[in-house]
């Protein structure tokens, strides 16, 4: 039973054996143990919310039954990526279809809760929310949380990713390692 519904994207990513799905929590907000219906162009699966971080605007999806495609190797950056570092996401923005869109790291920002976070020049919308920002060595750099609003006129081009250092990833998964008969290697 799918208890959860939204609109958004999300990363698929292989953290040793085992696949998930990180996203905005904006777009998976349900309690911990909430069911969701992914969706690719071709499959659907379902996943349970894992971690939910509302502070960093993070959410991770466990996706027990796997999806043909391998997940993007965990391999995150080690730092904040620099100003004019090459990036790119892929997402679902409004009705339409994957997207792949690449930029520039324009800058940063300052949340005043969740501290600096990464602005890009590229093209974001409503739907591309919780895409996962990789560098061009596939590392990921962060998730897409938003764009720029000036006088309620959205700036489309001015998109803020929240770092991907904000996730500690087996912290995140520790719960749910906790449940686990059969213990994938993740969680070892």
């Amino acid at each position: 039973v799918i208890t959860q519904r939204g609109h958004g994207s999300g990363g698929l990513i292989y953290y040793k054996d085992m696949q998930l799905v990180i996203t905005a929590q904006h777009v998976a907000t349900g309690g911990i143990g909430s069911n969701y219906l992914l969706q690719t162009e071709y499959e659907q699966r379902a996943a349970v919310l894992v971690y939910s971080d509302q502070l960093h605007d993070l959410a991770v999806l466990y996706v027990p039954s796997k999806f043909s495609v391998k997940g993007m190797k965990w391999d995150p950056v080690v730092s904040i990526p620099t100003v004019s570092s090459e990036i790119t996401y892929s997402g679902y923005p409004a009705w339409h279809s994957l997207m792949t869109y690449r930029g520039r790291v324009a800058g940063y920002e300052t949340h005043p809760e969740a501290g600096t976070q990464i602005m890009l020049d590229t093209y974001g919308w409503f739907g591309c929310s919780g895409s996962l920002v990789y560098n061009g060595s596939g590392q990921p750099v962060g998730i897409l949380w938003g764009i720029d609003l000036q006088r309620g006129l959205p700036q489309e081009n001015m998109v803020w990713v929240g770092p991907i250092q904000n996730l500690d990833l087996d912290l995140a998964i520790k719960p749910l390692c906790g449940k686990l008969g059969n213990k994938p290697k993740a969680c070892r």
